[in-house]
């Protein structure tokens, strides 16, 4: 009698080589926007520590000064506008990050993705170093430490058009927003792990705080170098091929999907992600310009939000651990790990949001009720947030998947939406483009948040809640035009053939 197979080895053997091929990419570009930002969080975790209250530490008996305030700050954080120059040093990351991003996806479609990360890791993980190592240099000029932030915040714009571009090559019909919702947890697993990692250092030498995640950082670029696959016709595997509209089947009189390359999923088509071909169209090798890409429906509204949207996400990711530390009293450690809450509570916004705009094929109503519901929490979580510990985990799971939802939402599923919109008519070379220009204005809303924060905050912490809870109306604002256009389209007023790319 024949012995049936092993469990295990029949699912194994359920895969075909195009699957293995495809989930390995799908997790080595997690690993490698993990590490991205991984990388930018410990400077959020290191500020309570460039300056603290030094009056409740005990002097070393070496250190002969009358002031005891602030011995055991950090210069030239150790004056009172310290909150000011920490804006600075954010804002010096996040504005080079804002303009080199609507440079880096031109870039990335026209070299070679593997070359392109790759060198962007490894120049990020060199300067994230020089940071730390000012530490042991004993630097003391915010000239030095304002220089390393604009140059690592340039490389950093390597990672999410190349990534995003990489992961499209290779996927196609599938559930988008919950595919890439799960995907994109990889931003707040590494603001986790940042965080966790900076905050075993920090109060003892704050500059490997830096120089650990830099080195990780750099790692995972040679493992990008040595095993990164761009395209599935590199190692012999069959193309993604995407659904873009409704065709005529000439034979059997059928209508099929025409479909395009250069999207990760397809919302339109419930299932498992599926790598065979329907209708194959003609596709335009040309790099799509940057105002063809403007033109998109869709484009500029998104983006938009997307600046206010990112605006309240990234004050939280530089200015929380110091406003626990601050308001909470915690250590710098504990108010470090303390923050990872408002991750974890991002990653299940993230997935959240894209099964919700899956099952109601509302995208922009997805993101539009998030931001409306997260403005009034975030004002409860001010006043009532630090009451007790128990509180202080809920409201920070809540505010964070509320913050981070439609910002996770935007920055892949509607930007591979829109990267593949009908009108470009199987242009395959339009999504990194896309990405880049709706994450691009986005990071100016990211280099405006930590900025206003920092100069805001000195006339206290109620104040910055205003600011933001304001950001999030006014991102709600910018949608207001598509969420109309989605309604009609329950209501049975608007084209429903389009499905998602009707914006």
């Amino acid at each position: 009698m024949k012995s049936s197979l092993a469990p295990g080895i029949r699912l194994i053997t359920n895969f075909s080589r195009d699957s293995w091929y495809r989930g390995f990419i799908l997790v080595l570009t997690f690993l490698f926007y993990t590490a991205y930002h991984l990388s930018r969080k410990p400077i959020s975790i290191v500020k309570s520590e460039l300056h603290r209250n030094c009056s409740n530490i005990i002097q070393p008996k070496d250190i002969n000064i009358t002031n005891n305030v602030t011995w055991c700050d950090w210069p030239p954080f150790d004056q009172d506008n310290y909150q000011t120059l920490f804006g600075v040093l954010d804002n010096c990351f996040l504005v080079a990050y804002a303009i080199g991003m609507f440079f880096s996806g031109i870039f990335g479609e026209r070299l070679p993705l593997r070359y392109y990360l790759s060198i962007g890791m490894l120049m990020s993980g060199l300067f994230t170093c020089l940071f730390g190592l000012g530490f042991y240099w004993n630097i003391h000029s915010l000239g030095y430490y304002a220089f390393v932030q604009v140059m690592n915040g340039l490389v950093q714009t390597t990672g999410w058009p190349a990534v995003v571009a990489c992961v499209g090559n290779w996927f196609g019909k599938g559930k988008r927003g919950f595919i890439m919702g799960v995907w994109n947890s990889h931003t707040s697993v590494g603001n986790i792990l940042g965080s966790l990692i900076a905050g075993v250092f920090v109060s003892t030498a704050w500059g490997l705080s830096f120089i650990v995640p830099g080195i990780i950082i750099a790692c995972t670029g040679v493992l990008c170098f040595f095993f990164l696959v761009e395209k599935p016709e590199d190692v012999n595997c069959s193309s993604p091929q995407h659904h873009s509209g409704q065709e005529r089947n000439q034979e059997g009189g059928e209508t099929a999907p025409l479909l395009r390359d250069s999207s990760i999923v397809d919302p339109s088509i419930n299932g498992a992600i599926s790598t065979e071909p329907d209708v194959i169209v003609e596709e335009h090798s040309e790099a799509i310009s940057f105002l063809g890409a403007l033109c998109i429906p869709g484009v500029v509204e998104f983006s938009l939000c997307l600046l206010f949207a990112k605006l309240v996400s990234y004050t939280f990711l530089y200015w929380l651990p110091l406003y626990i530390s601050n308001v909470a009293h915690f250590e710098a450690k504990e108010a470090g790990d303390m923050s990872t809450l408002f991750d974890v509570g991002g990653i299940l916004g993230g997935i959240l949001a894209g099964l919700v705009s899956d099952y109601t094929g509302g995208r922009a109503t997805t993101c539009c009720v998030m931001l409306v519901v997260a403005a009034p929490m975030l004002f409860l979580y001010n006043y009532i947030g630090q009451r007790s510990l128990g509180t202080t985990i809920g409201m920070l799971l809540l505010c964070g998947a509320l913050v981070n939802g439609p910002y996770a939402l935007i920055t892949t599923a509607v930007s591979a939406d829109l990267g593949t919109h009908e009108s470009l008519k199987g242009n395959a070379r339009a999504l990194s483009t896309v990405t880049a220009i709706i994450d691009g204005t986005g990071s100016i809303g990211a280099a405006l948040g930590p900025l206003l924060a920092g100069v805001i905050s000195p006339s206290g912490w109620n104040n910055v809640f205003y600011m933001l809870i304001s950001a999030d109306v006014l991102a709600c604002l910018f949608l207001s035009r598509l969420v109309y256009k989605e309604v009609q389209r329950w209501c049975g007023r608007g084209p429903r053939a389009r499905g998602f790319n009707e914006f």
